[in-house]
Protein backbone atom coordinates (compact mmCIF):
# COMPACT_ATOMS: atom_id res chain seq x y z
CA UNK A 1 0.00 0.00 0.00
CA UNK A 2 2.45 2.61 0.59
CA UNK A 3 4.28 2.01 -2.15
CA UNK A 4 1.18 3.19 -3.85
CA UNK A 5 1.17 6.19 -2.62
CA UNK A 6 4.83 7.17 -2.51
CA UNK A 7 5.22 5.88 -6.54
CA UNK A 8 6.50 9.17 -7.66
CA UNK A 9 9.08 10.44 -4.58
CA UNK A 10 12.60 9.51 -4.16
CA UNK A 11 13.41 8.11 -0.91
CA UNK A 12 14.93 11.11 0.79
CA UNK A 13 11.43 12.88 -0.06
CA UNK A 14 9.23 10.05 0.31
CA UNK A 15 7.65 9.70 4.27
CA UNK A 16 5.25 7.56 6.07
CA UNK A 17 1.85 7.36 5.47
CA UNK A 18 0.92 6.47 8.96
CA UNK A 19 2.87 9.44 10.10
CA UNK A 20 0.82 11.83 7.38
CA UNK A 21 -2.47 10.44 8.83
CA UNK A 22 -2.06 11.36 12.21
CA UNK A 23 -0.28 14.92 11.26
CA UNK A 24 -3.67 15.04 9.11
CA UNK A 25 -6.10 13.99 11.83
CA UNK A 26 -4.18 16.09 14.32
CA UNK A 27 -4.44 19.90 12.43
CA UNK A 28 -7.61 18.52 10.97
CA UNK A 29 -8.83 18.91 14.59
CA UNK A 30 -7.46 22.07 15.62
CA UNK A 31 -9.10 23.16 12.11
CA UNK A 32 -12.15 22.12 13.38
CA UNK A 33 -11.94 23.54 16.40
CA UNK A 34 -11.22 26.70 14.96
CA UNK A 35 -13.85 27.23 12.59
CA UNK A 36 -16.84 25.33 14.33
CA UNK A 37 -18.46 28.69 14.69
CA UNK A 38 -18.46 29.86 11.33
CA UNK A 39 -19.28 26.00 10.23
CA UNK A 40 -22.74 26.12 12.33
CA UNK A 41 -23.73 29.70 10.90
CA UNK A 42 -22.80 28.39 7.49
CA UNK A 43 -24.68 25.17 7.49
CA UNK A 44 -27.90 27.33 8.98
CA UNK A 45 -27.34 29.26 5.46
CA UNK A 46 -27.46 26.37 3.67
CA UNK A 47 -30.61 25.86 4.98
CA UNK A 48 -32.54 28.86 4.84
CA UNK A 49 -30.97 31.13 2.22
CA UNK A 50 -32.26 29.50 -1.11
CA UNK A 51 -29.10 31.15 -2.88
CA UNK A 52 -27.09 28.73 -1.11
CA UNK A 53 -28.90 25.43 -0.80
CA UNK A 54 -26.52 23.68 -3.00
CA UNK A 55 -23.92 23.83 -0.19
CA UNK A 56 -24.71 20.35 0.75
CA UNK A 57 -23.64 19.27 -2.44
CA UNK A 58 -20.95 20.70 -3.61
CA UNK A 59 -18.76 18.87 -1.12
CA UNK A 60 -19.85 15.74 -2.73
CA UNK A 61 -18.74 16.61 -6.03
CA UNK A 62 -14.87 17.66 -5.02
CA UNK A 63 -14.95 14.08 -3.19
CA UNK A 64 -15.86 12.63 -6.47
CA UNK A 65 -13.37 14.69 -7.90
CA UNK A 66 -10.57 13.31 -5.72
CA UNK A 67 -11.64 9.97 -6.41
CA UNK A 68 -11.40 10.31 -10.46
CA UNK A 69 -8.32 12.00 -9.87
CA UNK A 70 -6.50 9.06 -7.86
CA UNK A 71 -4.59 7.44 -10.47
CA UNK A 72 -2.73 11.04 -10.90
CA UNK A 73 -2.04 10.84 -7.09
CA UNK A 74 1.52 12.09 -6.67
CA UNK A 75 2.54 10.19 -3.13
CA UNK A 76 3.33 11.68 0.02
CA UNK A 77 6.41 13.82 0.18
CA UNK A 78 8.57 16.05 2.77
CA UNK A 79 9.41 18.24 -0.24
CA UNK A 80 8.08 21.45 0.06
CA UNK A 81 6.08 21.74 2.84
CA UNK A 82 7.31 24.23 4.73
CA UNK A 83 5.67 27.11 2.85
CA UNK A 84 2.49 25.77 4.01
CA UNK A 85 3.18 27.42 7.24
CA UNK A 86 2.53 31.19 5.61
CA UNK A 87 -0.85 29.97 4.27
CA UNK A 88 -1.77 28.80 7.92
CA UNK A 89 -0.15 32.60 8.91
CA UNK A 90 -2.17 34.38 6.02
CA UNK A 91 -5.52 32.30 7.26
CA UNK A 92 -5.17 32.98 10.80
CA UNK A 93 -4.69 36.64 10.18
CA UNK A 94 -7.50 36.44 7.67
CA UNK A 95 -10.03 35.24 9.84
CA UNK A 96 -9.16 37.56 12.85
CA UNK A 97 -9.61 40.60 10.44
CA UNK A 98 -13.02 39.25 9.14
CA UNK A 99 -13.79 38.88 13.53
CA UNK A 100 -12.58 42.15 13.99
CA UNK A 101 -14.23 44.41 10.92
CA UNK A 102 -17.83 41.82 10.96
CA UNK A 103 -16.68 40.72 7.37
CA UNK A 104 -18.41 36.89 7.77
CA UNK A 105 -17.39 36.18 4.18
CA UNK A 106 -13.92 36.78 5.40
CA UNK A 107 -13.71 35.03 8.41
CA UNK A 108 -15.34 31.72 6.90
CA UNK A 109 -12.96 32.19 3.69
CA UNK A 110 -10.21 32.00 5.53
CA UNK A 111 -10.96 28.19 5.85
CA UNK A 112 -9.88 27.75 2.14
CA UNK A 113 -6.12 28.95 2.86
CA UNK A 114 -6.47 27.26 6.13
CA UNK A 115 -6.91 23.74 4.42
CA UNK A 116 -4.47 23.87 1.71
CA UNK A 117 -1.60 25.20 4.73
CA UNK A 118 -2.56 22.01 6.25
CA UNK A 119 -2.31 19.41 3.46
CA UNK A 120 0.77 21.50 2.13
CA UNK A 121 1.98 21.53 5.40
CA UNK A 122 1.35 17.64 6.19
CA UNK A 123 1.37 15.97 2.81
CA UNK A 124 3.85 18.14 0.55
CA UNK A 125 3.60 20.23 -2.18
CA UNK A 126 2.45 17.80 -5.08
CA UNK A 127 -0.02 16.49 -2.92
CA UNK A 128 -1.44 20.05 -2.18
CA UNK A 129 -1.14 21.09 -5.98
CA UNK A 130 -2.88 17.35 -6.68
CA UNK A 131 -5.88 18.37 -4.65
CA UNK A 132 -6.53 22.15 -5.89
CA UNK A 133 -9.45 21.15 -7.51
CA UNK A 134 -11.20 20.48 -3.75
CA UNK A 135 -10.42 24.64 -3.41
CA UNK A 136 -11.93 25.91 -6.23
CA UNK A 137 -15.18 24.15 -5.54
CA UNK A 138 -15.61 24.91 -2.06
CA UNK A 139 -15.69 28.60 -3.36
CA UNK A 140 -19.08 28.29 -4.35
CA UNK A 141 -20.28 27.11 -1.23
CA UNK A 142 -18.65 30.03 0.79
CA UNK A 143 -20.75 33.21 1.38
CA UNK A 144 -19.90 35.96 -1.08
CA UNK A 145 -19.69 39.55 -0.21
CA UNK A 146 -22.97 41.14 0.28
CA UNK A 147 -22.27 43.61 -2.59
CA UNK A 148 -21.50 40.75 -5.14
CA UNK A 149 -24.72 38.83 -4.49
CA UNK A 150 -26.61 42.68 -4.62
CA UNK A 151 -24.63 43.41 -8.05
CA UNK A 152 -25.29 39.81 -9.31
CA UNK A 153 -28.84 39.73 -8.39
CA UNK A 154 -30.89 42.58 -9.51
CA UNK A 155 -29.87 42.14 -13.30
CA UNK A 156 -30.77 38.43 -13.10
CA UNK A 157 -34.04 38.92 -11.88
CA UNK A 158 -34.91 41.47 -14.61
CA UNK A 159 -33.23 38.88 -17.10
CA UNK A 160 -35.40 36.36 -15.52
CA UNK A 161 -38.66 38.46 -15.73
CA UNK A 162 -38.26 39.41 -19.63
CA UNK A 163 -37.04 36.11 -20.68
CA UNK A 164 -40.04 34.25 -19.26
CA UNK A 165 -41.83 37.12 -20.13
CA UNK A 166 -40.99 36.21 -23.73
CA UNK A 167 -41.56 32.51 -23.48
CA UNK A 168 -45.43 32.81 -22.06
CA UNK A 169 -46.33 35.18 -24.55
CA UNK A 170 -44.42 33.09 -27.35
CA UNK A 171 -46.63 29.98 -25.66
CA UNK A 172 -49.46 32.21 -26.25
CA UNK A 173 -50.29 33.49 -22.57
CA UNK A 174 -51.17 37.16 -22.64
CA UNK A 175 -48.13 38.30 -20.03
CA UNK A 176 -47.17 41.57 -19.64
CA UNK A 177 -43.58 42.54 -17.69
CA UNK A 178 -43.80 45.22 -15.44
CA UNK A 179 -40.51 45.68 -13.54
CA UNK A 180 -39.73 42.49 -11.63
CA UNK A 181 -43.19 41.41 -12.03
CA UNK A 182 -45.15 39.04 -14.47
CA UNK A 183 -48.87 40.76 -15.40
CA UNK A 184 -51.42 38.03 -16.90
CA UNK A 185 -54.85 39.75 -16.81
CA UNK A 186 -55.73 40.13 -13.31
CA UNK A 187 -52.65 38.02 -11.63
CA UNK A 188 -49.59 39.29 -10.73
CA UNK A 189 -46.35 37.20 -9.97
CA UNK A 190 -43.43 38.56 -8.30
CA UNK A 191 -40.02 37.54 -9.75
CA UNK A 192 -38.14 38.07 -5.86
CA UNK A 193 -34.54 37.24 -5.01
CA UNK A 194 -34.85 33.65 -4.90
CA UNK A 195 -36.61 33.90 -8.40
CA UNK A 196 -32.85 35.73 -9.52
CA UNK A 197 -31.40 32.37 -10.55
CA UNK A 198 -27.97 33.39 -8.49
CA UNK A 199 -28.48 29.84 -6.17
CA UNK A 200 -28.88 28.17 -9.72
CA UNK A 201 -25.81 30.01 -11.29
CA UNK A 202 -23.70 29.11 -8.31
CA UNK A 203 -24.97 25.25 -8.41
CA UNK A 204 -24.73 25.18 -12.23
CA UNK A 205 -20.94 26.54 -11.89
CA UNK A 206 -19.95 23.99 -9.38
CA UNK A 207 -21.62 21.65 -11.14
CA UNK A 208 -19.50 22.53 -14.13
CA UNK A 209 -16.59 22.82 -12.01
CA UNK A 210 -16.37 19.20 -11.28
CA UNK A 211 -17.18 17.55 -15.08
CA UNK A 212 -14.40 20.04 -16.19
CA UNK A 213 -11.80 18.73 -14.06
CA UNK A 214 -13.48 14.46 -14.29
CA UNK A 215 -13.31 14.43 -18.08
CA UNK A 216 -10.18 13.33 -19.79
CA UNK A 217 -10.60 16.08 -22.42
CA UNK A 218 -8.11 19.49 -23.75
CA UNK A 219 -7.97 22.29 -21.91
CA UNK A 220 -10.30 24.16 -24.28
CA UNK A 221 -13.02 21.38 -24.18
CA UNK A 222 -12.67 21.74 -20.05
CA UNK A 223 -13.04 26.14 -20.56
CA UNK A 224 -16.12 26.06 -22.70
CA UNK A 225 -17.74 23.19 -19.97
CA UNK A 226 -17.14 25.68 -17.40
CA UNK A 227 -18.27 28.83 -19.27
CA UNK A 228 -21.25 26.75 -20.06
CA UNK A 229 -22.94 26.88 -16.77
CA UNK A 230 -23.69 30.58 -17.45
CA UNK A 231 -26.32 29.95 -20.27
CA UNK A 232 -27.41 26.51 -19.11
CA UNK A 233 -28.49 28.59 -15.66
CA UNK A 234 -30.46 31.31 -17.22
CA UNK A 235 -32.28 28.64 -19.37
CA UNK A 236 -33.00 26.57 -16.40
CA UNK A 237 -34.28 29.64 -14.56
CA UNK A 238 -36.33 30.77 -17.76
CA UNK A 239 -37.92 27.48 -17.41
CA UNK A 240 -38.39 27.02 -14.17
CA UNK A 241 -40.36 29.91 -13.89
CA UNK A 242 -42.59 29.65 -16.99
CA UNK A 243 -43.52 26.46 -16.08
CA UNK A 244 -44.70 28.07 -12.13
CA UNK A 245 -46.61 30.44 -13.74
CA UNK A 246 -48.16 28.16 -16.32
CA UNK A 247 -49.01 25.91 -12.79
CA UNK A 248 -50.36 29.07 -11.30
CA UNK A 249 -52.53 29.94 -14.31
CA UNK A 250 -54.20 26.62 -14.54
CA UNK A 251 -53.19 24.30 -11.34
CA UNK A 252 -53.41 26.62 -8.62
CA UNK A 253 -51.18 28.06 -5.97
CA UNK A 254 -50.46 25.12 -3.99
CA UNK A 255 -49.23 22.62 -6.57
CA UNK A 256 -46.70 25.75 -8.13
CA UNK A 257 -45.52 26.17 -5.33
CA UNK A 258 -44.21 22.97 -5.18
CA UNK A 259 -43.23 22.30 -7.89
CA UNK A 260 -41.20 25.43 -7.72
CA UNK A 261 -39.62 24.86 -4.28
CA UNK A 262 -39.55 20.83 -3.82
CA UNK A 263 -39.42 19.45 -7.35
CA UNK A 264 -37.60 21.74 -9.56
CA UNK A 265 -34.67 21.94 -7.64
CA UNK A 266 -34.04 17.82 -8.21
CA UNK A 267 -35.32 17.92 -11.68
CA UNK A 268 -32.40 20.96 -12.55
CA UNK A 269 -29.37 19.41 -11.61
CA UNK A 270 -29.72 16.12 -14.03
CA UNK A 271 -31.21 18.91 -16.95
CA UNK A 272 -28.10 20.82 -16.01
CA UNK A 273 -25.85 17.34 -16.94
CA UNK A 274 -28.13 16.51 -19.96
CA UNK A 275 -27.32 19.54 -21.04
CA UNK A 276 -23.75 19.53 -20.77
CA UNK A 277 -23.27 16.55 -22.25
CA UNK A 278 -25.31 17.42 -25.24
CA UNK A 279 -23.28 20.68 -25.27
CA UNK A 280 -19.59 18.12 -25.82
CA UNK A 281 -21.58 15.98 -28.05
CA UNK A 282 -22.06 19.15 -30.42
CA UNK A 283 -18.99 20.27 -30.00
CA UNK A 284 -17.12 17.06 -30.86
CA UNK A 285 -19.49 17.25 -33.95
CA UNK A 286 -18.26 20.46 -34.61
CA UNK A 287 -14.77 19.10 -34.98
CA UNK A 288 -15.39 16.11 -36.83
CA UNK A 289 -17.89 16.56 -39.29
CA UNK A 290 -16.87 19.17 -42.96
CA UNK A 291 -19.92 20.40 -42.90
CA UNK A 292 -20.16 22.27 -39.26
CA UNK A 293 -16.59 23.10 -39.30
CA UNK A 294 -16.25 26.58 -39.33
CA UNK A 295 -12.92 27.00 -37.99
CA UNK A 296 -8.66 25.09 -38.43
CA UNK A 297 -7.83 22.99 -40.91
CA UNK A 298 -10.46 21.21 -43.52
CA UNK A 299 -10.61 17.85 -44.46
CA UNK A 300 -8.73 16.81 -48.05
CA UNK A 301 -10.93 14.46 -49.54
CA UNK A 302 -9.28 12.96 -53.03
CA UNK A 303 -10.17 13.44 -56.42
CA UNK A 304 -12.29 10.48 -58.66
CA UNK A 305 -10.09 9.55 -60.71
CA UNK A 306 -10.87 9.48 -64.83
CA UNK A 307 -11.43 6.29 -66.69
CA UNK A 308 -9.43 8.44 -69.12
CA UNK A 309 -6.63 8.85 -67.21
CA UNK A 310 -3.12 8.11 -68.50
CA UNK A 311 -1.63 5.31 -67.27
CA UNK A 312 1.44 5.42 -64.96
CA UNK A 313 4.73 6.40 -65.80
CA UNK A 314 6.08 3.31 -65.66
CA UNK A 315 3.84 1.40 -68.06
CA UNK A 316 4.56 3.76 -70.51
CA UNK A 317 8.08 3.21 -70.19
CA UNK A 318 8.20 -0.28 -71.16
CA UNK A 319 5.94 0.09 -74.23
CA UNK A 320 7.96 2.75 -75.71
CA UNK A 321 10.94 -0.05 -74.85
CA UNK A 322 9.26 -2.68 -76.64
CA UNK A 323 8.51 -0.57 -79.63
CA UNK A 324 12.01 0.39 -79.71
CA UNK A 325 13.50 -3.47 -79.53
CA UNK A 326 11.01 -4.18 -82.75
CA UNK A 327 12.66 -1.40 -84.74
CA UNK A 328 14.92 -2.37 -87.90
Amino acid sequence: MSSVWQSDTSPNEAVSPRGVMVWLTAFGVVLLWSFWPSFVTLVQRWSQDSQYTHGYVVPLFAALVLWLRRDRFPGFSSRGAWPGLLLLVFAGSARVAGAVFAFDWLEIGAFLPALAGVVWLACGSRVALWAWPVGALLMFVLPWPWQIDQLLTHPLRHLATVCSTFALQTLGVPALARGNIIVIDEMQIGIVEACSGLGMLMTFFALSTAVAFAIDRPILDKWIVFLSAVPIALVMNVFRITLTVLLFQFAGSEVAKVVFHDVAGWVMMPMALVAVWLLLRLWDAAWESPQLRFWGKSKSYPLPQSSAAPQPARETTTMMQEISDAAP
